[in-house]
């Protein structure tokens, strides 16, 4: 199979938690994407997102991680990277570069935090510290969606906020196909994940972070915000800070050269 991909799942206690892995590489990378893990499942998934992300599978050994598959109401992003270090004991990956984008940033910030011998290097993507007005308007307006089950709406005001207006009138066409292909049977993940990003912060811890890190944001952001970036890059020893500022959230999407830039300070 092309770069070698295929699902996996690791058994927690009352559930368990999805992953892909692809590429030949020796090293591990841990990727952790954003809250739209609440809405899809990785059945099917594993070579589109292994040729999305085509340009690691050389140098590394991929692992993209969903959430676990039930979890509790009050669980929180440091929760979640609790259960992430777990997964990545389970399949004996002692230390990885990881890559978080989003919510999955929210994550990895816990993870370098809380596991410091785990994490060699981190990249945060589109993330922020803590909740702020921004963040907290974008997830209540998809939680009404959710609510009213109005999918094609939450789907549209997703794209909307994540892409460039020209990006967006561009692919707009695909909002239909990706509504029908992402709706789940229920919105209690989402719900649980929405809430956990409304309740993270982060911002105390991050001088825990010894790993070399980069921030990566995009100045048109109309999900986190633009400022949150420095802030993180303030709060992170040594960190560096790189600004999109023709782009907005969906800048791992859009630009074009985000993979190699990501890539040549993994490889540093």
């Amino acid at each position: 199979m092309l770069y070698k991909a295929k699902n996996g799942r690791i058994p927690f206690p009352g559930t368990d938690m999805d992953y892909i892995r692809f590429g030949t590489g020796r090293k591990p990378l841990i990727l952790l994407p954003g809250l739209g893990d609440g809405l899809r499942t990785m059945k099917g998934m594993a070579l589109p997102i292994a040729l999305m992300y085509r340009a690691f599978a050389r140098e590394y050994t991929v692992f993209v991680f969903r959430r676990k598959n039930r979890m509790p109401r009050g669980y929180t992003t440091r929760d979640m990277a609790r259960d992430q270090r777990r997964a990545m004991e389970a399949l004996g990956i002692s230390r990885a570069d990881v890559v978080g984008i989003s919510m999955g940033g929210m994550i990895a910030q816990h993870l370098a935090a809380d596991a410091p011998e785990m994490v060699r290097r981190l990249v945060l993507v589109a993330t922020c510290p803590c909740a702020n007005a921004l963040l907290t308007e974008s997830v209540t307006e998809w939680m009404d969606y959710a609510q009213r089950d109005d999918h094609m709406g939450l789907m549209r005001s997703t794209a909307q906020r994540t892409y460039t207006q020209a990006y967006f009138d561009r692919e707009k066409w695909a909002i239909p196909i990706a509504g029908k292909v992402s709706k789940p049977q229920s919105y209690e993940r989402f719900y649980v994940q929405a809430q956990a990003c409304m309740s993270h912060d982060s911002l105390a811890r991050l001088s825990m972070i010894s790993a070399p890190t980069l921030v990566i944001g995009g100045g048109l952001d109309r999900i986190v915000g633009s400022e949150g970036s420095g802030r993180i890059a303030e709060g992170i020893p040594g960190a560096r800070l790189w600004m999109y500022p023709q782009y907005g959230h969906g800048l791992y999407e859009e630009a074009k050269d985000f993979p190699w830039r990501v890539l040549n300070f993994l490889l540093e």
